[in-house]
């Protein structure tokens, strides 16, 4: 229960208004869920012919006798002149109007209750998304797809289905067994005394279930993002799996998933559905020794007691057997809410390796040059750059060239600082890139990947992806300059043509082309490319080259190419070994130093 209350205290003070009002309502609720009841004193008084005939109005106080005592007056003075149907009928009518306003105000408690509980969801399933797309990508490194699928999903659904619907329990059931306790601590107290050295043991053994709920509920949530990160692993993959026959292998491990989740859930909804019989179990026996205990003093003689209102101290006692059972299958529900939210808690609170300070500065423009200073950095426990020096003048393009692995990419990723250096720096016009601000910093780039990474929407909103107030001019100026403005107004909607779950209904050089047009339109002053051509057949990676070559006029470019012959006219070229940068030069300079570029070309060539 401690960490529900945590949750609860980074949630809900947005919804303070909202919780006084439920709170409002539904201790106006538990009033009158009393007053109901104690009407029903007098009503069994005249059926069973027990009440008292009083002449004698009393001074009104809380004196639980004198409110007895003016109360049979009035229902004599009613008796007497109407007779005992009608005082029946005027009781009847005074519980019934009780009950209408227990209702009512129920309801508002609830219908208040509704607006925090899904402003609380919202603002959960809000934080989550916005620290996914806000960690670092060194995070994904280490995490399965599915189970961060999971965690936002079903995960959120569990604490919105089990935390979030337990603020009734905190809200309302409470208040209703406080407040009916007190009124049966007013009706009886030796009685009520017997009540609460009962109640706990019960309370007890229910709680003693619950916890069990906890650990196994985390272990279901977990294999469910195994089950998910196999369907999107599938669906991914789906070509390769028909094309090796591999259908059997992956079904036979999804079944053993399912199979482990089954067994899972089965244990835990077993425990879970444990929870009412308990707690029904335990309210019977409580309710039969308090009949005892209270028959018991009646049939002792007792004057504290008579039979009207033992009936109606048994009512007012049935009164917090649901809400106690509630408060019990909500124990139940927490458990296993707060086992689902300490998985997203590991993604709230896990750590923003790349973060920008306090002081961080401000750049709009760049102007003289891109300078690498001696950096390194390492995945874990793997070194990938080692002590690299480069400076990129404004205006240049510098090709990255060399084996796979060599740490091409990891060096041009360092430079939006999808990852940050552990050894030296990189500064944009002298100033370190730590020390900028991280929009702005990247405000100045643009991406184009060996993989166009598009969106399930039209060809027009991926192409203005990332820019505010683009016209329609602009876009299709930029559409024309990346060769893609021909094949967007062939298609069905033109530019309104939604291009599916990442482009899969256009072509590889389509989706290239739609990915360099979205650059153009940024417009950055700093280029970064990598393998943009390499997935291509000839005649789109023609197109795709000349939209290139109109991409890189007058920027800053940095490219990473597998195919030397895109590179030939790079003002340098960098080759990678090892993580280390082993030659530079122009294409001709290289030729001539007869070292690994000049190997690299020739098994090209030939």
């Amino acid at each position: 229960m401690k960490d529900f209350f945590r949750v609860l205290r980074i949630y809900l003070p947005p919804y303070k208004a909202k919780l006084a009002l439920t709170f409002i309502f539904n201790l106006l609720a538990a009033f009158f869920i009393v007053f109901s009841m104690l009407s029903m004193i007098p009503m069994l008084q005249v059926i069973l012919e027990d009440d008292k005939e009083v002449y004698d109005l009393l001074a009104w106080s809380l004196d639980k006798d004198v409110l007895f005592n003016n109360i049979n007056y009035y229902i004599t003075s009613i008796k007497n002149q109407y007779g005992p149907g009608t005082t029946l009928l005027y009781l009847g009518i005074f519980g019934v109007i009780a009950t209408l306003l227990k209702t009512g105000f129920t309801y508002l408690a609830s219908y208040t209750i509704t607006g925090i509980r899904n402003g609380i969801t919202r603002d959960i399933r809000k934080a989550i998304y916005n620290k996914m797309i806000e960690l670092p990508l060194g995070f994904y490194s280490n995490e399965r797809k599915g189970d961060m699928m999971a965690r936002s999903t079903a995960d959120v659904q569990e604490v919105e289905a089990s935390v979030m619907s337990s603020l009734d329990m905190l809200l309302k059931n409470p208040i209703i067994i406080i407040v009916v306790l007190i009124s049966m601590l007013y009706v009886s107290f030796e009685l009520t005394l017997f009540v609460f050295l009962v109640l706990p043991i019960a309370g007890f053994v229910i709680g003693r279930i619950g916890k069990s709920l906890k650990k196994t509920s985390r272990e279901g949530q977990t294999k469910l993002g195994f089950i998910l990160g196999i369907i999107e692993e599938s669906l991914s993959g789906l070509r390769i799996i028909k094309a090796f026959n591999a259908e059997k292998r992956m079904e036979h491990r999804f079944n053993g998933e399912v199979e482990s989740y089954r067994r899972t859930m089965n244990k835990l909804q077993r425990r879970r559905h444990l929870a009412h019989p308990t707690s029904e179990f335990l309210g019977t026996i409580v309710f039969v020794m308090i009949f005892w205990y209270g028959g018991s003093l009646i049939l002792n003689g007792d004057n504290s007691l008579n039979m009207a209102v033992f009936m109606t101290y048994l009512g007012m006692f049935y009164q917090i057997i649901n809400p106690a059972k509630a408060f019990s299958q909500a124990a139940y529900s927490i458990q296993k809410g707060m086992a689902a939210y300490e998985r997203i808690e590991a993604i709230l609170d896990a750590d923003l390796d790349v973060k920008e300070h306090d002081g961080s500065q401000e750049i709009k423009a760049f102007t003289s040059n891109v300078e690498y200073r001696n950096i390194t950095f390492a995945y874990e426990d793997i070194n990938v750059l080692k002590d690299i020096s480069l400076t990129i003048p404004q205006g240049k393009t510098v090709a990255l060239v060399g084996q796979s692995g060599s740490g091409k990419t990891t060096f041009v990723d360092l430079l939006p600082r999808f990852y940050d250096v552990q050894g030296g720096g990189i500064y944009i016009d002298g100033i370190n890139i730590k020390d900028i601000k991280l929009f702005d910093l990247r405000e100045l780039m643009g991406n184009v990947n060996q993989e166009a990474i598009l969106f399930n929407d039209t060809i027009y909103n991926n192409i203005t992806f990332g820019v505010e107030h683009a016209t329609v001019e602009e876009v299709i100026n930029a559409a024309k300059v990346a060769n893609a403005h021909e094949f967007i107004e062939a298609s069905e909607d033109g530019y309104q043509t939604v291009i599916g779950d990442r482009g899969s209904k256009l072509s590889g050089g389509q989706r290239q082309r739609l990915s360099i047009a979205r650059a153009i339109l940024k417009n950055p002053p700093i280029l970064i490319l990598d393998e943009a051509t390499s997935a291509l057949d000839t005649e789109s990676e023609r197109l795709v080259q000349d939209a290139l070559e109109n991409l890189m006029k007058n920027r800053t470019s940095l490219v990473i190419a597998h195919r030397l012959s895109t590179v030939r006219n790079a003002d340098l070229i960098c080759v990678f070994n090892e993580g280390q940068i082993v030659e530079t030069g122009t294409h001709d300079e290289l030729i001539e130093k007869d070292g690994i570029y000049k190997k690299l070309h020739s098994m090209q060539m030939s």
